[in-house]
């Protein structure tokens, strides 16, 4: 009887110890997933830009669909507020905006491609829900080359 509670305490004081090193790799995962969606992203608008002309209607202008997944499960950490918001580098750029488990805001830029263009987020900062989101890119002319960016449902 002796050796159970002995053993049930030095587990429960393991596991207690663990949970930092737990809770910060859940953390810097979290962020480096949010780093490889971005660079995905920043791949699809290069992509779309590079081969591509803008044109002035954009029913007509080319385009993609990304799929952005914002980490869930045991693995990720909880996020708060993740959406496509304009860069504070400069008008007419992105970035991937977030916080982690109600931290501060941390914010990942996302490149346009070679060529200069502005970016439009259809209807303002494109809010991204927990798990895999739709994203649609357009390469439009607006005045110049844009890069239409929305969320699909």
């Amino acid at each position: 009887m002796i050796r159970v509670v002995l053993t049930v305490l030095v587990a429960v004081a393991l596991l207690a110890a663990s949970m930092p090193a737990v809770e910060t790799a859940r953390t810097a995962t979290t962020a480096e997933r949010l780093g490889a969606e971005t660079d995905r992203l920043e791949r699809a608008i290069g992509g779309v830009v590079s081969e591509s002309a803008p044109v002035g209607d954009p029913a007509m202008a080319a385009g993609t669909t990304v799929l952005v997944r914002v980490p869930t499960g045991f693995a990720a950490a909880e996020t708060d507020g993740v959406a496509l918001v304009e860069s504070a580098e400069g008008p007419g750029g992105v970035a991937l905006a977030y916080r982690i488990d109600g931290g501060p805001r941390r914010t990942l830029r996302v490149g346009t491609g070679p060529a200069e263009t502005a970016v439009d987020l259809v209807g303002g900062p494109v809010e991204l829900r927990p798990g895999p989101n739709r994203v649609r890119i357009r390469y439009v002319d607006d005045g110049g080359p844009t890069v239409r960016i929305g969320r699909i449902g």
